[in-house]
C-alpha cells in the first residue's frame, strides 16, 4: 500500500509539473509576443529634444515657456536635429564661411549671433538665388542692395561677394537697430521687411514681433535663427559627430587688382593657372563669361594650388564645439 501511494504521489508531481511548466511556456510566449509587438520596428528611435525655458539672442534671454514660443522653438529644433545631411552640411560649411563673415559683424557693432541668420537664409551658399530674386549669401533683393552700397551690373553681382554682402547686411541691420532698438525684431525685419513690421506693430497694437500674426515664413523666422545656434554651439548634444577632418577647410587666394575689362575670363583664368570653373567657384560675383569693370577696381581671388587638395586632412576648426575630442 505504501507503495503504491508513493506511485501515485510520483504521478500526480509528474502531472502537475507538465501543466505548471505548460503553463509557464504559455504565459512567456505570450509576453514573447507582445514585447515584440510593441518594439520599434525601425533601427533607430527618434526623441523629441529637449526644449529650454529661454534662449538667447544677441545677449538678451527669450522666454520660450509662451505655448506659442515653445512650441515654435520646438518646431525648429526638431527640424534641424532630424535634418541630418542638410544641418551636417551647414556646420562643414561654417568653417569655411564664418572667418570671413564674424570679423565683419564685429567691426559694425552687430551682435555675432546674426550669422545664424546668413545660415538660414542661405546655408551658406555664395551662390544661392530665391524664387523672389534674393541673391547669396545674405538673400539681398537687387533694390535692398544697390541701396546698402552693392554694384549689381550685367557681369557683377557683388550679392554673391561674401564679404561685400556682409558688409551691405550690417548696414541694413545698424540701420532696422536704430528704428527698433531690439534685435530680435530687427531680424524678423531682415525676413518682413521693416515697412511691414512697424505697420503690423501698429495695426495689432504689439510691442514685438513675437507677439505679431504674421505670414508663416517670418513668424518662423527669429526660431529659426535661435534653433540652428543651438544646434551650432552643442552638435555632438543633437548627434552630430564630426571630426576635423570632415570641416570644409579654408582655401587661401591670391588678390588680383582688376580696373580694365577682361573680355574672356576663360584665358584669364588660365593665365592665373587655375579653371575657368575654379575662377568662378571662388568670385561668384563674376555672373558672366566676362568682366566690364566701368572705371572700378574689382579684386578676384586666386586659389592656391598647394591648398586645393584633401591630400592631408583639414585641421582648422573655427570652433572646438563642432568636433568630437
Amino acid at each position: 500500500m505504501m507503495k503504491l501511494l508513493s506511485s501515485n504521489s510520483i504521478a500526480g508531481f509528474v502531472v502537475g509539473s507538465a501543466v505548471c511548466l505548460t503553463a509557464c511556456l504559455s504565459i512567456g510566449s505570450s509576453d514573447s509576443e507582445k514585447v515584440k509587438d510593441q518594439r520599434p520596428v525601425v533601427s533607430s528611435v527618434t526623441m523629441s529634444p529637449d526644449i529650454p525655458s529661454s534662449a538667447s539672442f544677441c545677449g538678451k534671454e527669450i522666454d520660450l515657456t509662451r505655448y506659442n514660443m515653445h512650441e515654435g522653438f520646438d518646431r525648429e529644433l526638431s527640424s534641424f536635429t532630424y535634418f541630418h545631411s542638410t544641418t551636417m552640411l551647414l556646420i562643414k560649411r561654417a568653417n569655411r564661411y564664418f572667418p570671413i563673415i564674424e570679423p565683419i559683424l564685429k567691426a559694425n557693432g552687430i551682435p555675432d549671433d546674426f550669422k545664424y541668420l546668413a545660415v538660414i537664409e542661405s546655408h551658406l551658399d555664395p551662390r544661392v538665388s530665391s524664387p523672389a530674386r534674393a541673391v547669396g549669401t545674405w538673400q539681398l533683393l537687387e533694390g535692398t542692395a544697390r541701396q546698402y552700397g552693392l554694384t549689381i551690373t550685367p557681369t557683377v553681382d557683388e550679392r554673391c561677394d561674401v564679404a561685400k554682402a556682409t558688409e551691405a547686411a550690417c548696414r541694413y541691420l545698424k540701420a532696422a537697430y536704430e528704428k527698433y532698438g531690439d534685435w530680435a525684431m530687427v531680424a524678423s525685419s531682415y525676413n518682413a521687411g521693416m515697412g511691414r513690421i512697424s505697420g503690423e506693430l501698429v495695426k495689432q497694437d504689439a510691442d514685438s514681433s513675437f507677439d505679431l500674426w504674421l505670414v508663416e515664413e517670418t513668424t518662423r523666422y527669429v526660431y529659426r535663427i535661435m534653433a540652428i545656434k543651438q544646434i551650432f554651439e552643442a552638435p555632438y548634444k543633437y548627434g552630430f559627430v564630426l571630426r576635423a577632418q570632415d570641416l570644409y577647410k579654408p582655401i587661401a587666394c591670391e588678390n588680383v587688382a582688376v580696373s580694365t575689362d577682361i573680355q574672356e575670363l576663360s584665358g584669364f583664368a588660365k593665365k592665373n593657372g587655375v579653371t575657368y570653373a575654379d575662377l568662378k567657384r571662388f568670385n561668384p560675383w563674376l555672373r558672366d563669361r566676362k568682366l566690364l569693370t566701368a572705371g572700378k577696381t574689382y579684386t578676384i581671388q586666386i586659389p592656391k594650388e598647394s591648398d586645393m587638395y584633401y591630400k592631408t586632412p583639414n585641421t582648422y576648426v573655427h570652433n572646438p564645439a563642432w568636433v568630437v575630442k
